[in-house]
């Protein structure tokens, strides 16, 4: 690995670790980023985490290619079962489905006594991470979004914290799907996410309208969801 390949999503990653980092890479993608990161910071040690056997070789191969093997663990094993108990500092897990990010955390609550700091980058559905966070005691403390290579990518940042709500049950929800700092830092790549997220939603309503039989809870989310967006996209650009 050329350290100056790592994708721009992945930079953005490293970048929320502090120095210093004990950390797991779960689903660690030929231990490109924690390669990278050891390599910037002489102090930082972690663990690959694979699941698969040939995803696992190369990731050990190429941690061996860097010379890293006194600080990075490459191990074998689903989601945070590579991990001892209080074992490392901070998460990351990067470039999966938001609804399996929330699984591995869910399923390996007990290894995070000692982890201070989550980074997640879902390529779908960020809101089933925010729910979770909200749900086990974790705060959001910073969100970015950017897009490569024609696809928008959210990254998450979140500490063990009691978690401040908005007291509206509706900003909540808005928050949840949308992200509350997102929401704060408007830009460009945000509002083109919500641009799109507003022709589909515009999309499936008509096609809901069209249906035998109309689900009206579902068209008063749906409805909602627009009014959301639409928010957004007339606060921001006028």
């Amino acid at each position: 690995m050329n350290v100056n390949s790592l994708s721009q999503r992945l930079y953005k990653v490293a970048a929320y670790l502090p120095e210093g980092s004990h950390f797991a890479d779960i689903g660690s993608d030929h231990a490109y980023l924690p390669c990278y990161v050891c390599l910037q910071d002489k102090t930082a040690r972690a663990v690959a985490g694979e699941v698969n056997q040939g995803p696992y070789e190369s990731a050990k191969n190429e941690v061996t290619s860097h010379s890293l093997q006194d600080r990075i663990d490459v191990r074998l094993g689903n989601g945070l079962e590579v991990l001892e108990v209080n074992e490392v500092n901070q998460i990351v897990i990067a470039g999966m489905g938001g609804p399996l990010i929330r699984d591995i955390l869910e399923a390996g609550k007990e290894k995070l006594g000692a982890v201070q700091r989550i980074i997640v980058q879902p390529n779908i559905d960020s809101r089933s991470i925010r729910r979770w966070f909200l749900n086990n005691g974790y705060s959001l403390v910073e969100e970015s979004i950017l897009e490569e290579s024609g696809h928008i990518y959210e990254i998450l940042v979140a500490e063990q914290g009691d978690p401040e709500q908005p007291y509206d049950k509706k900003q909540i929800e808005k928050e949840l799907w949308l992200g509350p700092y997102l929401l704060k830092q408007g830009g460009e790549t945000f509002w083109k996410k919500c641009q799109e997220e507003l022709d589909k939603k515009r999309y499936v309503l008509e096609q809901m309208k069209k249906a035998s039989s109309v689900d009206q809870d579902k068209v008063d989310g749906i409805n909602n969801e627009i009014i959301w967006l639409k928010e957004v996209l007339d606060y921001d650009r006028h």
